[in-house]
């Protein structure tokens, strides 16, 4: 399952970096590389909730393996795109690769997780983050060096593609009880589900931003180098995959309520110096700031919703992570949008404030995580992000 994680990692992180060549080589604006954008969002909310009927019928060690090469094949398309057109219809089909994928990895993790009675989801978030980082070091080099983002990005996919069907193969086929009829293709998620999708959302929101925004920020706000823009995205990953890969024996120590708000602080007083920064070096911690502080909340929250759930994790966190992570697809585009009108110092104030809300909001994830230290088994009350039979 690390590998997996990486791997698909390694796609974001990749698209992540060149995303200013592409601005720049179809010379648009950031309101239309917004509208763009948008499209990716829409691929992966239309893509992600039939990720676990998929799972269902072909069993999730096959659905996984399909979907992880055609998330890794659709990283090619975007900096092929002849024009902005064509570039919508590019970033449909990979937000749908990337989307689905995500869902099915993530359900499968829920279940290992559940069977080895002890938190791992952190530290595969964190196996996420590093091929994040991967991808996003490739990227800046590539950036550095001024190679053109098709070349760098097709010779990307087969490398991906490989490692990550090879990896897929060997995860466990953690199928679904005999009897459990197959998922809807689309179902509302109930309250426990939307309350722990909303603190998801808040967090990915600005992970989304960061991702796709820090290098041009950096660029436009600070007068960055290319090669140093690039870099801003592989601090900010940097310090995700750290805090995610040591995250587990965090919560372990402090639980689920307290980690999340104590990244909260961190991750507000990260935006804050971003909005502040005027110079690289500023932009570039404030951006560090932001991924430690949201690196162990999209984890918690899948664990959390995977709990709420009898029998058939999937749906649960298919319903978290359309929220979330489409919260995360869109927020490249919303910036857009607002910098369009206002500027991107401004952008990221409002994201600020989002992430202000992680620290009210963290009760939602008070269940205990597997490997937690013993407690009285606790009734209804003592998991408020269960939803009602």
């Amino acid at each position: 399952m690390a590998v997996v994680f990486t791997v698909h990692g390694a796609v974001a992180g990749g698209f992540a970096t060149r995303i200013p060549w592409i601005r720049d080589q179809l010379e648009l604006g950031t309101g239309p590389l917004g509208v763009a954008l948008v499209f990716a969002t829409v691929g992966a909310a239309a893509s992600m909730p039939l990720a676990a009927r998929l799972a269902h019928r072909h069993g999730p060690r096959a659905a996984l393996r399909l979907l992880i090469v055609l998330c890794c094949a659709g990283l090619a398309l975007p900096a092929a795109a002849p024009g902005p057109v064509w570039l919508c219809g590019a970033l449909l089909l990979y937000g749908a690769g990337l989307g689905i994928s995500d869902v099915a990895m993530n359900a499968q993790a829920v279940q290992v997780e559940e069977r080895m009675g002890r938190s791992v989801m952190s530290g595969l978030h964190g196996m996420w983050s590093v091929g994040t980082l991967l991808g996003g070091g490739v990227g800046a080099l590539a950036a550095h060096f001024a190679v053109d983002a098709r070349v760098h990005l097709t010779l990307t996919v087969p490398v991906l593609a490989v490692i990550g069907a090879v990896a897929a193969g060997r995860t466990p086929d953690v199928r679904a009880e005999p009897g459990i009829e197959a998922p809807p293709h689309f179902a509302l998620p109930g309250r426990g589900v939307l309350a722990v999708g909303l603190i998801g959302f808040f967090a990915v929101f600005a992970e989304g931003a960061s991702m796709d925004w820090a290098g041009i920020y950096l660029r436009d706000v600070t007068d960055a180098s290319p090669g140093l823009a690039a870099g801003a995205y592989t601090a900010f990953a940097c310090t995700m995959a750290v805090a995610r890969l040591s995250g587990d024996a965090v919560v372990r120590r402090l639980g689920p309520v307290r980690t999340v708000r104590t990244s909260g602080v961190l991750a507000t007083a990260g935006g804050l110096l971003v909005v502040a920064a005027r110079e690289p070096a500023a932009a570039v911690t404030g951006f560090a700031l932001i991924g430690v502080g949201i690196a162990v909340v999209v984890p918690l929250c899948f664990a959390a919703a995977g709990r709420t759930a009898s029998g058939a994790p999937g749906q649960a966190i298919a319903g978290v992570a359309t929220l979330a992570y489409a919260s995360g697809l869109a927020a490249p585009a919303a910036v857009g949008w607002i910098a369009e009108f206002t500027s991107l110092p401004v952008s990221f104030a409002l994201i600020t404030v989002l992430l202000c809300g992680l620290v009210p909001g963290a009760g939602v994830l008070r269940a205990d995580p597997p490997g937690s230290a013993p407690k009285a088994a606790p009734g209804p009350a003592g998991q408020p992000s269960a939803p009602g039979p």
